[in-house]
Formats: structure tokens, sequence, C-alpha cells
């Protein structure tokens, strides 16, 4: 194996811009891997990351995506993923407002606070306070019919379980929610916040503590030291500002289809491919994974 310091993986999301042969001739690279021919290559160099954010930048417009990463560590211990519009395609509480018929004015609220333009604790509660009366039956019927799993997110938490990774969901959201997804992504544990419920419908209220940008790192942190793991053995996923302590944590925090807010402090996005990509970026080829 190359002992060269980084490695970059660069996926391509459209088949009518496959991966370039060239590309390791433009980095000057140690050693190359095709994880799948035209689709998916590893790279191994020691260029300067300022060079490679140029050459990522001009990919963009074949809708390629490319992180790098230190050679080291790379298969990751710990998956450490928010929920909504991550591992699911919606934002819970949007949903929860359309039964209600507020979808647009809770929609607004959710969009400025997960770019960072509104306190989260305060936006959270504004929110929550406007779905007094929702029932729980109807919190069940939101999530049978209007919540989808992100595509690649199963694909994503089998492979890396299968090879003895841990994965958790820290979320802004709700339990009602975040348990129902673990279950059926095959998360082991969930952090978010409890909705208050009083015969059978919401009060109106979150029980504290808030979960936020704060908690998520912290769950973060206790479960390397439990566990005896380091930064580097972490693969953070999340899109929203307050999963920006938590990637930025991380030895991989991956800005995933994010507010710009969050892709302007992460270095690692992953912005046209589904979540199955970030299984080519620990070094699985395609037909390791686990579907």
């Amino acid at each position: 194996m190359t002992h060269a310091a980084y490695v970059t993986t660069f996926i391509a999301s459209d088949q009518n811009h496959p991966i370039s042969e060239t590309i390791p001739r433009e980095i000057g690279s140690h050693h190359v891997d095709w994880l799948e021919p035209e689709v998916a290559l590893d790279v191994w160099h020691d260029t300067p990351l300022t060079e490679i954010a140029a050459l990522q930048q001009a990919l963009m417009e074949q809708r390629t995506d490319v992180i790098t990463q230190p050679a080291a560590h790379r298969r990751k211990k710990l998956l450490i993923a928010d929920m909504d519009s991550t591992l699911i395609e919606q934002e819970c509480i949007d949903e929860m407002a359309a039964a209600l018929g507020l979808k647009e004015q809770i929609a607004h609220i959710t969009a400025l606070a997960m770019n960072g333009e509104l306190d989260f604790a305060a936006a959270l509660a504004e929110r929550v306070a406007l779905l007094k009366g929702l029932s729980k039956s109807e919190l069940q019927e939101v999530y049978d019919t209007r919540i989808t799993m992100m595509p690649g997110a199963k694909t994503l938490t089998a492979t890396m379980k299968a090879h003895g990774a841990y994965a958790v969901i820290v979320s802004g959201g709700f339990t009602f929610f975040t348990s129902r997804v673990a279950d059926v992504l095959g998360f082991d544990e969930t952090h978010s916040n409890e909705l208050e419920i009083v015969k059978g419908q919401l009060t109106g209220r979150v029980l504290p503590p808030i979960f936020d940008s704060s908690s998520k790192l912290y769950t973060l942190v206790n479960l390397l030291q439990a566990r005896d793991w380091q930064r580097e053995d972490v693969l953070a996923i999340g899109d929203g500002a307050n999963d920006i302590p938590m990637l930025q944590h991380a030895g991989l925090g991956v800005a995933c289809h994010a507010k710009p807010v969050v892709q302007q402090q992460c270095n690692a996005q992953l912005n046209f491919n589904d979540l199955s990509a970030l299984l080519y970026v620990q070094g699985y080829t395609r037909s390791a994974w686990v579907s």
C-alpha cells in the first residue's frame, strides 16, 4: 500500500460524465484504485488540499463529488447522522404542520433555522407551539404517508454495520420519528427531542432539555470516550446549521446536500450522489455493499 498522506475519492453521478482517467495525472498520484469503473476512483497523493479544492470546483459542473481525507483511518467505526433532510427526505415538523394547514408558515421558520439565521431552540419552541392539538394518531399518519427514507441511507448503514460499525441518530427533531426511522434503517440508538403529549394530543411544548447543536457534539464526544475511539474513527453526516459543530469534530464530517452555511464550513461535501456514495469514500468497492 502506498504511503501517501491523502486519498481523494471521485464519484460520478452522471453517466454522461464518467470519471476521467486523466485525473490521477492532474493530481500527481502515488497510486490509483478503481472502486467501480468510470464511476468511483481513489487517488492516493501528497498534493496540497488547496489544489484539490480547485479541481473539485471544476468537476462540479460534471456533477462529480470529490472528497479528500487523510489516508489513515478511512474505514469508520461510528456513523453519527442527522435525520431530517439527511436520513429522510423531509423535515418532519413541516409535514406535521401540513396536517394542520400550516406547512408554508412553519417551513419558512424551519428553513431560516437550518441555515443558521434563527436561534434553534427559540425557532423550535415557536413551531411546536403552533402544532398544539395535533393528535398522536395524526403523527403516525404523517410518518406512514409523508416520510420517505433518503436514497442510499439503508445501504450505507447496513454495509457499515456489517463491517462492525455503530450507528447513531442525533436529531433536533422528535423521538416519535427518530425511533421509527432507526428501526427501518438499522441504527443502534437515537437522541432527539421529546414532544409533550397529554391525552393523545400535542400540548405545544417540547420536554426539556432541548436537543440542539451542542447536544449533538456532546453526544459524539461521549460516544468516543465511552468506546475509546478517536475522532478519526467517525463519519458524521448532516445538512443544517445545527450539525456544524458535530461535522467539524468528526474525522470525516460530510455536508450532505446541505444548506449554504454548512457547505461553507465543511471541507467534505456530498452534493450530487446519494448516501451510498459515502461507502466509496471509505474504500468499499461496489461489490462489497450490503443492500
